[in-house]
């Protein structure tokens, strides 16, 4: 996966970053420096920790870990989905 290729997001990605508290900015940088592993239908899924130290749903944690899922096309990477995980 050519990881230089612009970075475009699917509205379901938008959807579920909002619904699951990611930012843009901690997408853009888990794609950029983040662990990758093999998702389904070929896609990549790139892990990051981020330190949070604040609350979610009622509940506080001290580390948010960011976690999208990308396809690449032939001129760039599409965010399909974004999954964040707390700790």
């Amino acid at each position: 996966m050519d990881l230089a290729k612009p970075v475009v997001f699917s509205v379901h990605a938008r959807e579920k970053m909002l619904d699951r508290g990611a930012t843009e900015g901690e997408v853009m940088t888990a794609i950029r420096t983040g662990s990758p592993e093999p998702a389904r239908k070929g896609r990549r899924m790139f892990r990051k920790n981020f330190p949070f130290n604040d609350q979610w749903r009622g509940k506080r944690y001290a580390v948010r870990q960011v976690a999208p899922v990308v396809t690449e096309e032939a001129d760039r990477l599409v965010v399909v989905t974004v999954f964040a995980f707390y700790f």
